[in-house]
């Protein structure tokens, strides 16, 4: 019998079993034909490769990741998903659907569809997440279904605002979820709710959002499965507590790990979810379950029942694995093709300007003077509690802290008050709305941070506590249409060039992961102290996010969802 591929000897995983079967394995067509003791003389084949005894396991398939975490194009992304083992992903472009609306997200999967990692889209349901934001576009109910028509979506994307599904029945997030009900009863609904219990973590699941991928507690996790909720595990949930909850417990069909975000320097260093795989194999849970929660759920969750398994008539994408415990990839093939070789040069060709002129040309905002700093007032002469963004290492939450600061002649004297300035500035060119406020604790201590990657609405966001500085880093940025610029004393210390849409850049991976390290050390440098300080001040202009916030609107108190000013009343 004439087949395509022929690999012998190889250690093949069972889905089904969750266990390692010796064998051989035919592929035709691209897809499996055959996997038993069956082998030369049966099949003849184009290519025959000995596997040695290495592992045989299927391609990995991540299903909640946000490819702009990386700021690269989908080309670059999908060249290191490739050599990590990741054939199948799920993202979701809410980040460049906040730039460009509907348009956005379709010249995501233009972009996407020559990779070699299969690229599944994911509706961004939140666009934008809140009505206390400027972006650049929104996504609506009938850009939803005009996504649906075309078959270019898989998936409702995380449903973020969930503080209304509970408390505004007639919010916009609520019309989304009634409609799909109602026109889409089958489609898969994927959801973030961080911290939810008892009734209101039902009423969500009640209103048809079934997953969740947020932070995870050994408490959530159990009320999560036990009202029928799918789990995405991603890395901040795997603490030792929750770990040994799914090892020791019959929970398989009920969680899959997930990426989410990934930062360029990171999925350099450490790997993508792969690194995750390794991860739960360290922490004790069996190579069989991790590698299955990375291919078999995932894949049944999403509905695409041709991969995720080594079976007849499934895709042929697979890795082979000399260590398992290390997730030793030795190779990766895709659609029987082999796709990685550890073995030979991996290069990914240059692919620049794939996106449409104008998304080179986002950054609609004129430069700015050291006067569009100044901390303003209309309050007479006297002293006044000013609410602070105070910067927490270890989350990318901001609490509301005060300090007291001198009103003179309609400015607010803050400079020796131990706080910087933050500032965001509408870049859009729609109606030019900007805020400035008072910021402190881990973040940075000298110096400026300007960037347009700023979640979600990627307005452009500016630290310091130079206002020449914050100049030098704000106009960078502008001048060079988005980006990451870090500055100190007048000297640019790190520059990340993001022009598609101000959040991408199409340089590889690699070299984007150069830039973004160089951008990591240089806020470090200047006293920022986080885990992920590009994740967190990335994060400041994000009004789901609690509990102090900053937006060209003005201070969000996202608890109270509503505009707050700087001076406390």
């Amino acid at each position: 019998m004439q087949v395509d591929l022929l690999i012998l000897n190889a250690n093949v995983f069972n889905s089904y079993f969750k266990k390692w079967t010796p064998g051989n394995v035919a592929v035709r067509d691209g897809k499996f034909l055959y996997i038993g003791e069956r082998g030369a003389e049966t099949f003849e084949a184009g290519q025959v490769v000995d596997a040695k005894g290495r592992y045989m396991l299927p391609g990995l398939v991540d299903i909640h990741l946000h490819i702009e975490s990386t700021m690269v194009t989908p080309h670059s992304f999908s060249y290191g998903l490739i050599r990590n083992g990741v054939t199948t992903i799920v993202p979701e472009p809410h980040e460049m659907a906040n730039v460009f609306g509907l348009e956005g997200v379709r010249e995501m999967i233009k972009a996407s569809a020559d990779c070699t990692a299969d690229m599944f889209y994911a509706i961004p349901s939140s666009v934008p997440a809140t009505s206390l934001e400027t972006s650049g576009g929104s996504i609506e109910i009938a850009d939803m279904d005009e996504l649906l028509a075309s078959g270019e979506a898989v998936c409702l994307g995380e449903i973020m605002n969930y503080v209304d599904i509970i408390s505004d029945p007639d919010c916009k997030t609520n019309r989304i979820l009634m409609h799909m009900k109602k026109n889409h009863p089958q489609l898969v609904i994927e959801g973030h709710v961080p911290k939810l219990l008892d009734l209101d973590l039902q009423r969500v699941i009640y209103a048809g959002v079934d997953s969740d991928h947020t932070h995870q507690t050994v408490e959530g996790l159990e009320a999560r499965i036990a009202a029928g909720m799918f789990i995405e595990i991603q890395e901040k949930s795997m603490t030792p507590e929750v770990i040994a909850y799914l090892i020791y417990h019959d929970v398989s069909e009920h969680f899959c790990f997930v990426t989410d975000d990934v930062m360029a320097d990171s999925f350099r260093a450490r790997g993508h979810l792969n690194q995750i795989v390794r991860k739960a194999i360290s922490m004790g849970m069996k190579p069989e379950r991790a590698i299955y929660a990375a291919t078999y759920t995932p894949a049944r969750r999403m509905r695409l029942y041709d991969r995720g398994v080594i079976a007849p008539g499934k895709l042929a994408d697979f890795l082979l694995v000399s260590d398992l415990e290390e997730m030793k990839i030795d190779a990766v093939y895709k659609n029987g093709t082999l796709a990685y070789s550890a073995d030979r040069p991996y290069e990914p060709e240059p692919a620049p300007y794939r996106f449409p002129a104008h998304f080179y040309q986002s950054v609609k905002l004129g430069e700015l003077s050291e006067t569009d700093f100044a901390l303003r007032t209309d309050a007479p002469n006297g002293r006044y509690a000013c609410r602070v963004m105070a910067v927490q290492d270890g989350s990318t939450f901001t609490n509301e802290n005060r300090v007291e600061l001198e009103a003179i002649a309609g400015r607010l004297r803050w400079e020796t008050s131990g706080c910087g300035l933050i500032a965001t500035f509408e870049r859009y060119g729609k109606h030019g709305g900007r805020a400035v406020g008072l910021i402190a604790g881990d973040t940075i201590k000298r110096g400026a941070v300007a960037t347009t990657y700023s979640h979600d609405n990627h307005n452009l966001l500016v630290v310091g506590h130079n206002v020449k500085d914050m100049v030098l880093a704000a106009n960078t940025v502008i001048r060079q249409q988005g980006g990451f610029c870090v500055v100190h004393e007048g000297e640019v210390l790190a520059n990340m060039h993001l022009p598609v849409g101000g959040i991408l850049t199409e340089a590889p991976l690699d070299e984007a992961a150069e830039s973004v390290k160089q951008v990591r050390q240089a806020m470090e440098s200047l006293g920022y102290k986080h885990y992920n300080p590009i994740m967190s001040i990335s994060t400041h202009s994000l009004p789901v996010s609690p509990y102090l916030k900053i937006t060209d609107h003005g201070l969000i108190d996202v608890n109270a969802g509503k505009v707050v000013p700087l001076i406390v009343e």
